[in-house]
């Protein structure tokens, strides 16, 4: 059964931002819809909340792990037409609640004044519990904190406009990934490749993978979201719980 669909999210915004919590995140659930946006001519940015130190899967030392997840990161994002990355620099796996990652979210939110925001969702996938990072969670918790009431509120951090001159921003459309509440699909067919270049970046994250793997893995989950919403045989999509926040 499809599931019944939220109002229409706005067919074209100028500025979107994307937080998440790993380098990678982006990219394998959403590098897809925002090489539509970007297609479209929005301005994207990403905010990485940590540093990926706990990323990888062989003997590379840990001093040296978040700066290769740096660049790699910026290698996927410039194959899907994003070349403003920020890193914010908390350890990974170590995500909690605070309200200074709440500050800090919101500094971002008012230094690039999107009209949508793309976080992860706070609620667990029972069904996918890889997607439920405790990281996830913590960042799409802390995100939707910052977008209400921090950000749009003048006197919420008032040293972020005493301070850096940021002043308030209201965001209209909060985008959320691994949604256990998905209603919002977008077929990612025709940019699926660039989806897959981004992919292949993450050196330290998908190279002990046999060739062909990471797209066969990958694909599956696309085709298998493009049929619970009730796309066409053959169709990849990806899947967003769309709120209206303005």
């Amino acid at each position: 059964m499809t599931p019944p669909l939220s109002p229409e999210p706005a067919p074209y915004v100028e500025r979107a931002l994307c937080v998440l919590a790993h380098p990678d995140d982006v990219d394998f659930g959403s590098a897809g819809t925002v090489a539509t946006w970007t297609a479209a001519g929005t301005e994207v940015t990403y905010c990485i909340v940590t540093d990926g130190d706990a990323g990888g899967f062989d003997e590379t030392p840990r001093e040296r792990m978040p700066l290769l997840r740096q660049a790699e990161q910026r290698a996927a994002a410039a194959e899907v037409g994003v070349t403003d990355v920020r890193f914010l620099g908390y350890p990974d796996g170590r995500l909690e609640l605070t309200l200074d990652l709440r500050r800090d979210i919101s500094r971002v939110i008012r230094q690039v004044r999107p009209q949508r925001v793309l976080t992860s969702s706070p609620e667990r996938m029972w069904n996918r519990i890889g997607a439920s990072h405790p990281d996830h969670m913590t960042v799409g918790e802390s995100t939707l904190r910052a977008v209400y009431p921090d950000a749009r509120n003048p006197f919420a951090f008032p040293e972020l406009l005493a301070d850096e001159g940021l002043a308030a921003w209201t965001v209209s459309e909060v985008w959320l990934t691994a949604s256990p509440r998905a209603d919002h699909p977008v077929d990612v067919t025709d940019v699926v490749e660039r989806k897959f270049d981004a992919l292949r970046r993450h050196v330290t994250q998908v190279s002990h993978q046999p060739a062909g793997q990471l797209e066969e893995f990958v694909g599956g989950w696309m085709r298998q979201t493009a049929r619970v919403h009730g796309l066409p045989d053959g169709r990849l999509a990806e899947a967003f719980h769309v709120l209206h926040t303005a």
